[in-house]
């Protein structure tokens, strides 16, 4: 019975060592099946290993539209009638975020002519350079010479403008030939930069920024800029340029101080 006892252990163990040289061996054979990894412990790098391909980097969602070739007013130079102190130096030029839109301010904004400016500016600015498509145009701008701020009866007054007077228009021009026209309407768009407590807002267009010079503070008057947001019809269509042109009468003396273009 020992004997028998021993025969029985001797063919389990044989029955193990079967099962285990099995495993070994398919473990062996599936290994060798997998392709080798280039760069894998132990195995050589394969002949054709894959190279990274350049992810090209987002569309800037800002590109300013550059005014200094048309510009005709510098910012420390005084505006409307000349008189010492009347300018724009408070504003900082380059790159400005104003309402969350990027802008870049140069050394001169364009400046459209009226009677009462000391040195005469031309009514239309033509050729204001774009090339590119345009989802969205916001417009950096304001007036002088609009009055009409308070509440406070101004119609006899000469430089009165009443509101809903469209003072000027931008003129885009796409590639095509065809046009799209942005109207800038006072009271509305933009009020007179020069405002008091007492001024009245406008219904369309935003405050992008309030500042103030020497003449302004001496009649406890600060001075503003207005943000105005366009929504191209045609975002698919290069936009080639834009022409500032004046409208109405002789009085308001409209001028833009940045533009900026936004893609989709």
């Amino acid at each position: 019975m020992v004997v028998n006892e021993f025969k029985v252990v001797a063919l389990v163990l044989f029955a193990i060592g079967l099962g285990a040289a099995g495993m070994t061996v398919a473990a062996h054979e599936t290994l060798a099946a997998r392709p080798a990894v280039a760069g894998a412990p132990g195995q050589p790098h394969a002949a054709t290993s894959a190279v990274p391909r350049a992810v090209p980097a987002p569309p800037e969602k800002y590109t300013f539209v550059d005014l200094q070739p048309q510009a005709n007013q510098k910012l420390k130079d005084p505006f409307g009638s000349g008189r010492d102190g009347n300018d724009l130096a408070s504003l900082r030029t380059g790159p400005r975020t104003l309402l969350g839109v990027n802008f870049k301010v140069g050394e001169s904004v364009i400046q459209l002519g009226s009677k009462f400016l000391k040195e005469q500016k031309p009514t239309k600015v033509e050729g204001i350079k774009v090339g590119s498509t345009v989802h969205k145009l916001h417009i950096l701008h304001s007036t002088g010479y609009g009055r009409g701020n308070s509440d406070e009866g101004q119609e006899s007054d000469a430089s009165f403008i009443k509101d809903g007077t469209r003072i000027a228009e931008y003129v885009v021009r796409y590639e095509d030939g065809k046009t799209e026209t942005i109207p800038v309407v006072y009271g509305e768009d933009v009020r007179d930069w020069w405002f008091t407590e007492y001024s009245k807002g406008v219904t369309r267009g935003k405050v992008a920024w309030k500042g103030d010079n020497e003449l302004a503070k001496e009649f406890n008057i600060q001075i503003r800029l207005y943000l105005t947001t366009w929504e191209n019809p045609h975002p698919g269509k290069k936009v080639a340029s834009i022409d500032y042109v004046k409208t109405g009468d002789g009085v308001a003396a409209p001028f833009c101080v940045a533009i900026t273009l936004e893609a989709k």
